[in-house]
């Protein structure tokens, strides 16, 4: 069992059966989710992406400034850390939202001792904002804050249920990796479910990643050492 984890999300997880945006009913269940996750006893910090309201290098690619439109990415991920931070008090789940981008009437800024601290009193602390700077992806921002609040893993969920060693929407004889080290996720191509940065980053300090599919009861079992997904590390 992880005593500590960084749990990544996508934004593009959070629009639940609409085509963009929030889908609350969507946001509630993930919120049961993670309270499931809490009751295993595990300190729990989650990075939410925007990418269910814009990717800054998508708008950069059409006129707008790439620092410009990737601050307003983290604007997008404030957006959704509120969303999630008020679907698990409603789950009675005790939860603080961080942002490494200041917005001090809606958010806490960041603080590396105050959301150990959070965490060590079981509040789940949701951390938005990416890290504050432009050009780095919201992956590596979960990356960076695993390493920063000393957690045990990092737990990135997913669309697919882990790593295969080629696209599984491709190639019917596709097969699933339970295990692999950082330095074959990094040389291996057709791996996308993190990037590259990210995945150095996590090489670089010895920082294991989980991919596993978001599911009914997947992340309390992910938390509790239960063999799901493919486990990134480096042995």
């Amino acid at each position: 069992m992880y005593k500590r984890i960084l749990l990544k999300l996508s934004g593009e997880q959070l629009t639940g059966n609409l085509d963009h945006g929030i889908d609350p009913e969507f946001v509630k269940w993930l919120a049961g989710e993670i309270k499931k996750a809490v009751s295993t006893g595990a300190e729990i910090a989650i990075v939410v992406g925007g990418g269910n309201w814009l990717r800054g290098a998508t708008y950069a690619e059409h006129g707008i400034e790439r620092a410009t439109a990737d601050y307003m990415g983290m604007l997008a991920t404030i957006t959704n850390g509120l969303a999630l931070m008020d679907m698990l008090e409603g789950e009675d789940v005790p939860v603080r939202l961080q942002s490494n981008v200041r917005i001090d009437q809606v958010a806490e800024p960041f603080i590396r001792r105050r959301a150990m601290r959070h965490m060590e009193k079981g509040r789940v602390v949701v951390i938005a904002g990416g890290t504050g700077k432009p050009y780095i992806t919201t992956d590596t921002a979960a990356v960076s804050a695993a390493l920063e609040l000393n957690c045990d893993a990092v737990l990135k969920a997913t669309k697919v249920d882990g790593i295969y060693n080629k696209d599984p929407a491709k190639h019917s004889d596709a097969i699933k990796q339970d295990a692999m080290t950082h330095q074959e996720a990094l040389e291996t191509p057709s791996i996308q479910v993190m990037d590259r940065a990210a995945l150095g980053m996590a090489a670089d300090a010895n920082m294991p990643i989980v991919i596993f599919k978001l599911d009914t009861d997947t992340i309390a079992n992910v938390v509790s050492g239960s063999t799901i997904g493919t486990r990134v590390s480096r042995d």
